[in-house]
């Protein structure tokens, strides 16, 4: 939220489409209720945001047996295969545009709970690639039926 602010104030100034200076915007926002309401938004921004930005979806299948339809929804879905650590495999973005978008906050990781597959991590990621993800693995079992 500050960077956003920050970048909103110099590109009014940068334009011209502000009517104060850097120095007035500067002490208007410091000493306003303004400047307050902002602070306690990003405080609650802040503080709710793990609970709403990040999930778990669980998926019907096996992480060994299903590791290509995992690697494929990962890959349509824009993010590549990083690394395996303690039974988990971790996915980031592919490129920096696609983890820009993502904040940095791209990290998934994908791991084997009972007979489920576990996705963890952003939960714009995670939704698209648990959709992809089920669809594959029932392409699979109804190629085997």
């Amino acid at each position: 939220m500050c960077v956003l602010c920050v970048v909103l104030m110099l590109a009014m100034l940068l334009t011209g489409t502000s009517q104060l200076t850097a120095e007035q915007t500067i002490y208007l926002m410091f000493h306003s209720d303004r400047f307050l309401l902002l602070g306690l938004a990003v405080v609650i921004l802040s503080a709710t945001y793990p609970r709403f930005g990040f999930i778990k979806r669980e998926v019907e299948g096996d992480v060994a047996g299903h590791r290509q339809q995992i690697d494929t929804a990962f890959q349509a879905a824009g993010f590549r295969f990083v690394r395996e650590e303690q039974g988990k495999l971790i996915y980031r973005g592919e490129g920096l545009m696609r983890r820009l978008t993502l904040l940095f906050e791209d990290e998934i990781c994908v791991s084997q709970q009972g007979k489920m597959i576990q996705i963890e991590g952003i939960r714009r990621g995670v939704a698209r690639v648990v959709y992809r993800l089920d669809s594959y693995i029932q392409m699979v079992r109804r190629d085997e039926a």
